[in-house]
């Protein structure tokens, strides 16, 4: 089954703690701090693999949880940093936290940092001063960020197939491409997307989706239209598929059409193919398909309630006899712009697919120290809750003292 969504929690690695630790040789015998600072925690990293193709793999609200920093050590040995939890994720990935977006996958090869590890604590080196020669503390390791984030999948492909249940989508898409869509005489055969990969023969190919049959109020989530209707903003043409053989072709454009206006996302201004399939189910197809032979797009499109150039080509197919299908494999070529070609009308306002985003680094707005006796916080302590797993990860045993400001407590 094909999945668009996945909830998952990153926790980001824990810093290392820093060092406390003396120089110890033969003939040295008041050697000075040499503790080693703590390694940083390692960090959950998402990246766009092209061989992913949806968020199956992921159980619900799984956790990736990256590597804890290493210890400092004597003799100035910092900690290892922690190993980073790397995540493959297809491409088209959206990263949300809340309502958020925080990153879009859009390319192969796109990173994307959504937790960061934790700063590695220092060693008692760095607080050796004239007045404090022998410091026997040395800072902690801060965690590392955990977030909840939500994975959205928006499907990357040259052309969609759009339009009614049962319009003949799964069957074009079949004897166009490469792919085997689940095909049968009822609607709602198609009940997540499908991709094919179409080729010509100079060896170029394009990606095409076949979606879900829309309904009336898709755009208001009836029948999961919002979760159908993501995977056309990116979709360069829009192949609107209409079933000929009813009488109430122009009428089913407009349910579609209007659909895609109340959307939004640039959706209604998106370029469209109309397809009349179907045309062996009739001989005398209705007015409009039956007119759409060599018409040219501009004489047909008033008669679908349209005066502009949105519908770029109008073509009557069959995909059960294979009619007019060279015709619309090389109206796709010939339409969707080849890699690296700007689209009419299209600047790097208009779609934002790539997104860079980096978490904030957690500010020391305190410090933790690790004595010989337990621990000692300075600065604006963090919340009572914050601090107890902050002490617990750093290992606070029962009857360490806990030194925060001028107050002296006892771990229990």
């Amino acid at each position: 089954m094909f999945h668009d969504r996945a909830r998952l929690i990153a926790v980001a690695g824990r810093g290392g703690d820093g060092s406390i630790h003396f120089r110890r040789e033969k003939y040295v015998p008041r050697g000075g701090p040499d503790g080693g600072d703590g390694g940083d925690g390692g960090d959950v990293v998402l990246v766009a693999d092209p061989r992913r193709r949806d968020l199956s793999g992921f159980r619900p609200n799984q956790k990736l949880r990256a590597g804890r920093g290493g210890g400092g050590g004597g003799r100035l040995s910092n900690g290892a940093r922690g190993d980073d939890a790397v995540l493959d994720v297809p491409v088209g990935t959206q990263v949300f936290e809340g309502d958020e977006l925080v990153a879009d996958l859009a390319h192969v090869g796109a990173r994307v940092v959504v937790a960061g590890g934790g700063a590695g604590g220092s060693g008692n080196k760095h607080f050796a001063g004239p007045s404090r020669q022998t410091p026997r503390f040395a800072e902690i390791g801060l965690p590392g960020q955990e977030r909840e984030i939500e994975l959205r999948l928006k499907l990357l492909a040259d052309a969609a197939l759009v339009g009614l249940p049962n319009a003949g989508k799964s069957s074009l898409l079949t004897r166009i491409s490469n792919a085997r869509p689940k095909v049968a005489e009822y609607p709602f055969t198609t009940l997540s997307p499908v991709l094919g990969t179409v080729e010509a023969p100079d060896g170029r190919q394009l990606v095409v989706a076949d979606v879900p049959g829309l309904i009336e109020g898709a755009s208001e989530g009836v029948g999961l239209g919002h979760e159908f209707l993501a995977h056309l903003e990116r979709a360069r043409v829009l192949v609107h598929v209409i079933d000929s053989s009813e009488d109430d072709a122009d009428e089913r454009w407009r349910t579609i059409d209007a659909e895609l206006a109340a959307y939004g996302a640039g959706l209604d201004e998106r370029p469209q193919i109309v397809v009349l399939n179907k045309i062996d189910l009739r001989a005398r197809a209705g007015s409009i398909a039956g007119e759409a032979g060599d018409a040219r797009p501009e004489d047909l499109a008033p008669a679908f309630g349209v005066e502009d150039a949105r519908i770029v080509r109008v073509l009557r197919v069959s995909a059960a006899t294979g009619e007019g299908l060279d015709e619309l494999r090389k109206t796709l070529f010939e339409l969707v712009p080849q890699e690296g070609e700007d689209e009419p009308g299209e600047s790097a306002d208009e779609i934002v697919d790539f997104l860079v985003y980096r978490p904030q680094p957690a500010r020391r707005a305190f410090r933790v120290y690790r004595t010989e006796r337990g621990f000692r916080v300075t600065g604006t302590p963090p919340a009572e809750d914050q601090l107890e797993a902050i002490l617990r990860a750093a290992g606070a045993r029962a009857g360490d003292e806990v030194e925060v400001g001028e107050e002296l407590l006892e771990w229990e």
